[in-house]
């Protein structure tokens, strides 16, 4: 689907994702944020951040001055933005991992990759059609292999200065611990991105489960919900919503049972593609509306009661 066919909601996710996938890779190369191991302190749009306590730790200065620059230059900016992420997510919940997560935009790539060449999005799931080729299953392997290789050698760019790092490479004259920290870097991120990638979205990932935790602590929260009354219209669809969604969870089910659920709007985006085709009249009703969608407050709250029977029915099997 190209961009101009794409829903509004889904051509502002892909300008948001792209931006920050750029920003995530050229951020240090243009000292817009990075670690400097070489300086001892951070850089922020090329000036040096750090502590302030040079003079208090050389014996000059007293702790009270020393105490008052700790907390407007570490705890007070810190803690804003704890603040300020924190109540954006316990609104919207997972929003930064569907809406910018440099990583989040790679299993989606590669999602929509293996789908393409193996048909199937993910190797733990079974192929509409078996690929009997080797060249599909290379170019997928080495497609996650060179994005690998990007995403170590941008991470090393936020520990030491990129200006020498890149010259360094292609000249082939990287120090040892670069160079372990390539290799090790690339075969791991190489191994999630084949193998594991919303494996480890889901479980692996340390700033995924808080912004879970906190979403699901409000139970007012934005939240996918499934408009009951009109299940009928599901007879025609064969689990759209849930192919499309990159975490592979149940969309019609329960809040606990999408505690993952990165409100990226795919299943959102397949439901109106089949609503479209059920645009005519159906059982004497209109289908041309989805039967899911985004609620928050008190529409959210019921999210748990109007579960459809057989998502409920699968729930307790599992349990």
């Amino acid at each position: 689907m190209s961009f101009k066919d794409k829903p509004r909601r889904e051509q502002i996710r892909t300008l948001t994702r792209s931006s920050f996938f750029l920003l995530f890779i050229l951020a240090p190369f243009l000292d817009i944020f990075r670690m400097d191991l070489t300086l001892g302190h951070f850089i922020i749009f090329g000036q040096p951040w750090t502590l302030g306590l040079d003079s208090f730790q050389q014996g000059q200065g007293d702790a009270a001055s020393a105490s008052v620059t700790l907390l407007t230059h570490a705890f007070i900016p810190v803690l804003g933005f704890i603040i300020i992420a924190g109540l954006i997510i316990w609104r919207m919940g997972r929003i930064y991992c569907g809406w910018l997560c440099p990583h989040f935009s790679v299993v989606e790539m590669f999602n929509d990759m293996m789908l393409k060449y193996l048909n199937r999005v993910t190797l733990w799931e079974k192929a509409s059609n078996k690929t009997r080729n080797a060249l599909p299953w290379l170019l997928v392997f080495f497609s996650c292999a060179l994005m690998a290789f990007i995403w170590a050698f941008s991470l090393l760019s936020y520990l030491l200065p990129p200006r020498e790092l890149i010259p360094d490479l292609l000249n082939g004259q990287l120090n040892p611990g670069p160079t372990r920290f390539l290799i090790v870097a690339t075969t791991i991120f190489t191994i999630d991105f084949f193998f594991a990638r919303h494996l480890f979205c889901k479980f692996g990932c340390a700033v995924g489960v808080f912004q879970s935790l906190i979403w699901m602590a409000n139970s007012k929260a934005m939240v996918v919900s499934f408009d009951k009354p009109r299940a009928y219209l599901c007879q025609y669809c064969d689990r759209e919503c849930d192919k499309a969604c990159p975490m592979r969870l149940h969309t019609r089910s329960i809040k606990r049972a999408k505690f993952t659920c990165t409100q990226c709007g795919q299943c959102l985006n397949a439901c109106d593609k089949v609503q479209q085709k059920n645009s005519g009249a159906v059982n004497g009703h209109k289908g041309n509306k989805r039967v899911i969608n985004w609620v928050t407050d008190e529409k959210a709250r019921a999210v748990d009661r109007n579960a459809p029977a057989f998502e409920l029915k699968r729930l307790k099997k599992q349990q």
